[in-house]
């Protein structure tokens, strides 16, 4: 490869969702603010943030392709919060039973020597059983999700929550749509096969 792939998180998930390329890669953790603009849409937030994650790698290193990518779920056209309580986390749940909760990935591929971005916005949807209270109490009990959009983890026994996916790329729910990524790389010269 003739740049060093650099990904722009410390998120476990990312790191192993981006190791199924096959690639070397090294990884830094971005401080960025991640607050929203004033009238910013969500889209516009991830593929921003995404951008301005990719971007601090000239903080830490000179060359290379670096990879951002940024996360929101939406519920009613609102981006949802992490809930922090387990009473949080068990009405959030309880409002999406039965209901479509939307996630919009930004996705950036910067490179260092030319400043060039490409950044994408990757939506994926998942639909909720209908669900009890108990089955909800039990959930936030097992899985702990205080600290997630959306109080689930779909890595974990979220997928449990579930009727169905509905996007290209099941990754994207993860955090790093893989598929948009290799189209991506290859705009840059990676081919991610030919490596």
């Amino acid at each position: 490869m003739k740049s060093p792939l650099i990904l722009a998180s410390s998120s476990p998930f990312r790191q192993q969702i981006l190791a199924k390329l096959c690639l070397p890669f090294d990884s830094f953790s971005p401080d960025i603010d991640e607050s929203g603009l004033p009238q910013e849409a969500p889209a516009e937030l991830v593929a921003r943030l995404s951008e301005s994650k990719a971007r601090v790698a000239h903080q830490y290193y000179s060359s290379g392709l670096v990879i951002g990518s940024d996360q929101v779920a939406l519920f009613n056209d609102q981006i949802l919060g992490k809930p922090h309580t387990v009473e949080n986390a068990h009405a959030q749940l309880k409002q999406f039973s039965g209901q479509v909760v939307t996630f919009l990935t930004g996705l950036c591929v910067y490179e260092l020597e030319t400043q060039r971005a490409v950044t994408k916005v990757v939506p994926f949807k998942v639909h909720f059983r209908q669900l009890t209270d108990t089955q909800i109490a039990q959930y936030v009990a097992k899985e702990q999700p205080l600290n997630c959009a959306g109080s689930f983890k779909s890595e974990g026994l979220g997928i449990c929550l579930f009727d169905k996916l509905e996007g290209d790329d099941p990754n994207t729910l993860i955090g790093l749509p893989l598929i948009e990524l290799t189209k991506s790389l290859d705009e840059f010269g990676v081919d991610v096969l030919g490596q």
